[in-house]
């Protein structure tokens, strides 16, 4: 039994089953593999946002709670926390139905954000609060930066 281009050359899977597509040639499609494909794409874009919050709330962490750093505190710090929101932004752009998302993931973000914090600065993880000191609306205002 030859082993199916799935498994074999994904890019040319791929293609392949794109043109069956634009060609409406039923027969050719890979209708359980084409199922899961999609579905990972859906998931793709979750994880996408999960891990730019992770990132956003790390940062805004740092940001408030890393005392040695306060004065370097300058345009990298503001950009790494602009390229967070954008990026989730851009996501939810894309895909409309992931407006309350970020809200969904919040504490599981919040959480892995504090711990990979808490390891990074050396600071004990109680030196964090245990709940997110913010919405997910500050968190995406591209405005919003806490005050030290």
């Amino acid at each position: 039994m030859p082993v199916p281009l799935y498994d074999t050359d994904f890019y040319q899977w791929t293609q392949t089953q794109a043109a069956a597509l634009r060609q409406k040639d039923f027969a050719a499609l890979d209708l359980a593999n084409l199922a899961e494909e999609i579905d990972s794409l859906g998931k793709s874009d979750r994880r996408a946002i999960t891990h730019q919050l992770e990132r956003l709330l790390m940062h805004l962490l740092k940001w408030i709670y890393q005392p040695q750093e306060r004065t370097h505190r300058g345009r990298s710090w503001r950009s790494s926390i602009y390229q967070a929101r954008s990026a989730i932004a851009d996501l939810i752009e894309e895909s409309q139905s992931l407006q309350d998302y970020p809200a969904q993931r919040l504490t599981l973000a919040y959480g892995r954000a504090r711990q990979q914090v808490a390891t990074q600065t050396g600071l004990p993880l109680t030196t964090f609060p245990d709940v997110c000191p913010w919405s997910s609306e500050q968190l995406q205002d591209p405005t919003f930066i806490p005050d030290a």
